[in-house]
């Protein structure tokens, strides 16, 4: 069976025979995969196979019909009130939309979670706010709200909130929806970059295919509701199966298209990163 946890896992993330139905229909039918700790895991997959359904369900924001999600060997399913909370202050999130508030800044939208779930002072969380802004190229944008800023600083700025209290777990969700193919590609390397320097174990939900393999240390796919193949970015270039062999060169394709439409441009330094 494709994705069934190994002997000697230790990792962070589990998902067992997992089964979920909407209205009658058979979204995810009996899902398994894992997430080691540290690992960067690749959710890919045609839209509409449950990508998304699968990622809220490892948030706990739903129950499976049938299965388990453990994070850290804690069944999300059974967590209630103080024990949900606990877990989930462990995990960062990052939205396909970005989900930054209109009516705050970009300095108060990251300081958030810091003011609501923490006893820090404020000078302490300002040390921390703009350590994340420098990480993700926003130091001088602090001070902007999410209105004067583009897509991709709103990408990065909703990075900066999920990573500002160090999490143990990230879920992100399409981070590179509605952004040219340039600035996705920033993101994807600002993805990367946190992940060495916190080493956070990670789902991300994308369709950024091949490029996303460059950046995980695991990839799977699901079709029509099942895991059909879970392996390292190595592997998946080099299977045989049919439908994964035609979703990966599909996504070659529209590389492809995409560099010519878009021609590279040299390497921006953290300091120009404001333009995108």
């Amino acid at each position: 069976m494709i994705g069934v946890r190994s002997t000697h896992w230790v990792g962070m993330i589990r998902v067992e025979d997992l089964h979920k139905s909407f209205n009658g229909v058979a979204v995810l039918r009996g899902v398994n995969l894992e997430v080691g700790k540290g690992e960067l895991l690749a959710l890919i997959g045609r839209s509409g196979y449950g990508k998304s359904v699968l990622l809220k369900h490892v948030a706990g924001l739903l129950r499976p019909d049938r299965g388990r999600v453990l994070v850290d060997d804690q069944d999300m399913a059974r967590l209630r009130g103080k024990d949900l909370i606990r877990v989930r202050n462990r995990l960062g999130f990052l939205f396909q939309s970005g989900a930054l508030f209109d009516s705050m800044t970009i300095f108060d939208n990251v300081a958030f979670p810091l003011r609501e779930k923490t006893q820090l002072r404020e000078m302490e969380i300002r040390d921390k706010v703009m350590v994340e802004l420098d990480q993700v190229g926003l130091l001088g944008s602090e001070e902007k709200y999410p209105s004067q800023i583009s897509g991709g600083m709103v990408k990065r700025a909703s990075l900066a909130r999920a990573l500002v209290e160090e999490p143990e777990i990230m879920l992100i969700d399409e981070p590179t929806t509605g952004l040219d193919p340039l600035t996705g590609q920033t993101i994807l390397n600002l993805i990367d970059a946190c992940h060495e320097r916190l080493q956070f174990s990670g789902i991300m939900v994308t369709h950024e295919v091949p490029k996303i393999f460059e950046v995980v240390n695991k990839v799977v796919m699901l079709h029509e509701g099942r895991v059909i193949f879970a392996g390292t970015p190595e592997e998946i270039l080099s299977s045989e199966d049919e439908t994964v062999k035609t979703f990966v060169a599909a996504g070659a394709e529209w590389l492809a298209h995409e560099a010519l439409c878009h021609p590279a441009v040299p390497d921006r330094r953290k300091k120009d990163l404001h333009v995108l």
